[in-house]
């Protein structure tokens, strides 16, 4: 089923409200944000206030040979704090330990930090940066995945591998031999910065018991929570950890605010003052996590019909100096290397290499775009092989429900993969534009071989492509059970329901949502329902705001504390609850007779669940979302430009709790993975980004964003609220694809790397004017 937004108003009146789940109500935090109320972490000030700033590593690798203080600087009011004033272990605690807050003697990647100093004026502060000399040996660096494999010089173990997985199905070289065409390909991406419109910043302060507060622009409050317990050898009650209102994450806040706010509460510790760090715009882009690049070899094996039969995938991505979140990015682009496609032999090996470059982290679609990218590319390379329509293939091979992934995971509901193919392929008018576009492109090059150009003398030519992809909602395999969520509904002393919750407002709307699968639950409206603050001293750990799993797994959560909630308050009134205004009634009398009243639910994992974490072999997700993608371009053949025309996607997420935020969210997405695959590239020389500002990092703006045409489809998932699957990384998996098909549609070059930029594309077109 297709769904059309629908806006609904404020509710008039509180007895029997409308539904709340399917509507799109007024977003929560949206009038705050639009008026200017709303305070962001660079807006609070308190008493007797330093400012942070951050003395860097200007190498890629080397050795500390000596720091020194400028004498001619004025130091007084100048606080210092560098590796020994930390009580606690010289660590960023996450998935592991190896990467320090400061550097002692080595360092592993330009723009480390190596010393911190604070002042109680910003323009002081800056200064003393400058006041400070730090001499580095430097040693040979490693810069590049390819020398990263060569191993000649070895950063970590005896092969420069941080983490690898291995997935295998079936019998692959019998099924290469069963196969009628074999086609290879390699295919290239690079880094990509989230480019949140709130740079990274935290605010410590040393409270009189000796503890940590933290304030900050965050989307894992109780990560952040976890590091500073390791860092100051504190017990969890002594650290608290308060997310302010937060301009965007797109996975750039999951894992880096812990070493922030590591900085900030050292500083704090020290001069036992509070001290805010907020990076500009230079700093953030240079020294934080990006998207990790990655190179994909692709082999497959195909009857000449287009039947998959064999599959044999190796992916190497850049997990820089330390290995922060590489190994979950790195699994998840694994499990979905495959594609949403059937096989029955598959090989799929997966390798993060360490460079001397920054840690690389997560980002919006967390490693699928990645391998969705390479295996969607390679999908029409075949095509083009067999002479097939590239839907036609796709269709061929697509998952159907009683599939089977490469991890032996059986699809049992919920699978669109061929619904959201056709909904894409009939919406963009797929097979009439494929036929007019490519008559037209043929009849331009005949004009133009006789000298017959088009007004202005542009050579330009259409094209249109297609792509597929899936993504697995929630964490891998056991994760769920591991982060062992916990969320809570309780009564406000007004006798509001109240969420409980540390997952945080990003822009995406999550606190909005989650007022309405409670409100739905008990029988009210949004409106009535508050939202903690996720703040570690009130909201339990309900995980991370990451991986999909908001509105799934915790939302599920709160939509059982909802049933539960109405439950004991009907059996206490002894009837049913009719609306906003009786449930006040009624939780007002409860209060005042029984006391609080507080919900709990924890994570359960479905009975039908198994996964073995040894063999990477089993249910990866309880299930996944699907989305196909049609893009139409121009490009122009003497400037290598490539103009976005339109975008057509359809995707499957269960159920639209809000229709106009999952377009928005649909939007948002797609309009990043076209960045991603046109026009961002982060530029390197001898290890540093050159290119870390918003002048020559080219991002797409409103004026580049195309006509972007959404279906929403929805088939239902048994175990999400109200039938809901994920929908924030799906639409960033799959334009990519649909782009490099586009371009080879319309210019005949086959792009085997992304950004295609205009350089790259003139290149390509000279290499096969070249062939001819």
């Amino acid at each position: 089923m297709t769904r059309t937004p629908t806006r609904r108003a404020r509710p008039k009146t509180t007895l029997r409200p409308q539904p709340a789940v399917g509507v799109s109500v007024p977003k929560r935090d949206g009038e705050e944000k639009v008026t200017g109320r709303a305070l962001y972490v660079d807006d609070l000030k308190f008493p007797g206030m330093l400012h942070g700033r951050t003395v860097r590593s200007m190498v890629a690798r080397g050795i500390i040979r000596r720091v020194e203080f400028d004498p001619a600087f004025d130091w007084n009011g100048v606080v210092i704090a560098d590796h020994k004033d930390i009580p606690g272990l010289n660590c960023v605690a996450h998935l592991t330990e190896d990467q320090p807050l400061l550097a002692v003697r080595e360092i592993e990647h330009a723009d480390q930090a190596i010393l911190l100093v604070a002042h109680a004026d910003p323009e002081r502060a800056q200064a003393a940066l400058g006041a400070v000399r730090v001499e580095v040996e430097s040693i040979d660096a490693v810069l590049s995945i390819e020398d990263s494999l060569a191993a000649r010089v070895k950063i970590r173990g005896a092969d420069n591998v941080l983490k690898e997985y291995n997935i295998a199905r079936g019998d692959l070289a019998a099924g290469f031999a069963d196969a009628d065409v074999v086609v290879e390909g390699v295919y290239r991406c690079g880094h990509q910065e989230q480019l949140y419109l709130e740079n990274n910043g935290m605010i410590a302060e040393r409270t009189a018991e000796g503890g940590i507060v933290v304030r900050g622009s965050m989307q894992c409050p109780y990560f952040v929570h976890h590091a500073l317990q390791r860092t100051f050898g504190l017990p969890p009650e002594r650290i608290r950890v308060i997310q302010t209102v937060t301009g965007g994450g797109f996975g750039g806040k999951e894992d880096y605010p812990s070493l922030l706010a590591g900085h900030a509460a050292l500083l704090a510790w020290k001069s036992g003052r509070p001290v805010k760090i907020v990076y500009d715009r230079l700093e953030d882009i240079a020294a934080t996590t990006k998207r990790h690049p990655a190179v994909v070899r692709v082999r497959t094996g195909h009857r000449r019909d287009g039947t998959l039969v064999a599959t044999d995938v190796d992916a190497v991505m850049d997990g820089g100096a330390y290995v922060t979140m590489s190994p979950v990015v790195l699994s998840r682009g694994a499990l979905h290397a495959g594609g949403a496609y059937r096989c029955p032999n598959v090989r799929i090996r997966a390798r993060a290499m360490a460079t001397n470059t920054p840690p690389n982290g997560a980002f919006r679609g967390f490693g699928v775009p990645q391998t969705v990218y390479a295996m969607e590319s390679h999908m029409d390379r075949v095509a083009a092989e067999l002479g097939l329509d590239p839907l036609v293939l796709r269709r061929r091979n697509a998952v159907v429900v009683g599939d089977v992934t490469p991890t032996g995971q059986v699809l049992h509901e919920s699978v669109s993969a061929v619904e959201v193919l056709d909904r894409t392929a009939e919406r963009a008018g797929w097979a009439e534009k494929r036929r007019r576009y490519g008559r037209e492109n043929a009849a331009a090059e005949r004009a133009e071989r006789a000298g017959r150009f088009a007004p202005g003398g542009r050579r330009l030519r259409r094209g249109i492509g297609l792509a597929l992809g899936w993504h697995g909602a929630g964490f891998t395999g056991g994760g769920e059970v591991r982060l062992n969520s916990l969320a809570a509904l309780d009564l406000s002393p007004e006798g509001r329901p109240r969420v409980l919750a540390a997952n945080v407002e990003i822009g995406q709307g999550a606190i909005t949502v989650f007022t309405q699968m409670v409100a739905e639950r008990l029988g009210v409206s949004p409106d009535l329902v508050l939202v903690e603050t996720p703040d570690t001293d009130r909201v339990p750990n309900s995980g991370p705001t990451v991986a999909s799993r908001t509105t799934m797994v915790v939302g599920g959560l709160l939509e059982q504390c909802a049933r539960a909630m109405r439950e004991r308050l009907e059996l206490f009134a002894e009837r049913a609850l009719d609306g906003d205004a009786d449930f006040r009634r009624v939780a007002r009398r409860f209060l005042a007779e029984r006391g609080p009243l507080r919900v709990e639910r924890r994570y359960q994992k479905p009975a039908h669940i198994v996964w073995n974490e040894e063999t990477y072999q089993g249910d990866a997700y309880p299930c996944f979302s699907y989305g196909a993608v049609a893009v139409e371009v121009e490009a122009d053949l003497d400037t290598g430009e490539v103009r976005v025309l339109r975008v057509t996607t359809a995707q499957d997420i269960g159920r639209a709790i809000h229709p106009l935020l999952c377009i928005g969210q649909i939007e948002g997405g797609t309009l990043q993975g076209l960045g991603w695959a046109l026009l961002e590239e982060v530029r390197w020389k001898d290890g540093r980004i050159w290119n870390h500002q918003l002048t020559n990092y080219i991002i797409p703006t409103a004026v580049d964003a195309p006509p972007l045409d959404v279906l929403i489809v929805e088939n239902p998932y048994s175990g999400g609220p109200f039938g809901a699957k994920g929908v924030g990384e799906l639409p960033m998996d799959v334009p990519a694809g649909a782009v490099v098909a586009a371009v080879a549609h319309a210019t005949g070059a086959r792009m085997d790397e992304i950004p295609i930029t205009p350089e790259r594309l003139l290149r390509a077109l000279d290499g096969r004017e070249e062939r001819r």
